[in-house]
């Protein structure tokens, strides 16, 4: 087996990135021969036999088991749309969004109202393009104050790092907390100055993830010196898709 490019490089549509059959073609990616081609311009991916392309730009398509940032647009009598940034609103009813019972006509703005900001998880997404929330489970809840900001969702496996490196590495430099949503949201709460500092840091990351020595580039650039602390588990995605220099 040989791999053709380096991983982190940046690939063009039909440029080979491995040769043999011991490379297993992932998202991305397709096979042809004993060859794998990128399907897409994006960075690649090696992850055991796996190889894949991250696309450097896209918009965010929703998938069952996504945990997402999202605004409260509308309020029915059966629950919550919520805009999670895709072309059709989310669903979150009754029973996904709360573990009290709830009267018949009750003012359900008491629970979540216009334009709260709220961390759920997607449990459902039909052929039909309907998508249906949960807020139950570890994290998953109204957010109150912070700021909120808009990074590349394909480019947040790389703001979070291998098992949350990266965006450890910021939280430890500011203090502050924070989220970061599968659909490219991300929610931040820490003192003003601070903020301000973790919002550059991420906005670097999302401009930068294709360089290598990112992690060497962020640790400068908020004067951090030593091994990141523990941090309570806040960011989404998943293991297979963080990835870190």
């Amino acid at each position: 087996m040989t791999l053709l490019v380096n991983e982190k490089k940046i690939v063009v549509p039909g440029e080979e990135i491995a040769e043999g059959m011991d490379f297993l073609p992932a998202k991305g990616t397709y096979r042809d021969g004993d060859k794998i081609i990128s399907a897409q311009l994006g960075l690649v991916n090696v992850n055991g036999r796996l190889i894949r392309v991250i696309p450097l730009t896209g918009r965010y398509i929703p998938k069952v088991g996504d945990t997402i940032i999202g605004k409260i647009v509308n309020i029915t009598m059966n629950g919550w749309l919520v805009d999670i940034g895709y072309a059709y609103e989310a669903f979150l009813t009754l029973k996904e969004g709360t573990t009290e019972f709830v009267e018949r006509n009750e003012d359900l703005s008491k629970y979540y109202d216009f334009e709260d900001i709220i961390v759920a998880k997607i449990i459902n997404v039909s052929k039909s393009k309907s998508i249906d929330l949960t807020t139950k489970g570890p994290g998953l809840r109204k957010l109150n104050n912070g700021r909120i900001i808009n990074v590349t969702p394909s480019k947040v496996p790389r703001i979070i790092g291998k098992q949350g490196s990266m965006i450890t590495l910021v939280k430890d430099a500011t203090q502050c907390r924070i989220t970061v949503g599968q659909n490219g949201v991300v929610w931040l709460q820490g003192e003003p100055e601070q903020e301000i500092k973790a919002i550059e840091a991420i906005k670097m990351i999302d401009e930068k993830a294709h360089i290598e020595g990112l992690t060497d580039e962020m640790k400068k650039f908020l004067g951090y010196e030593g091994k990141p602390k523990d941090f309570e588990v806040e960011d989404v995605g998943e293991e297979n898709e963080r990835e870190d220099n």
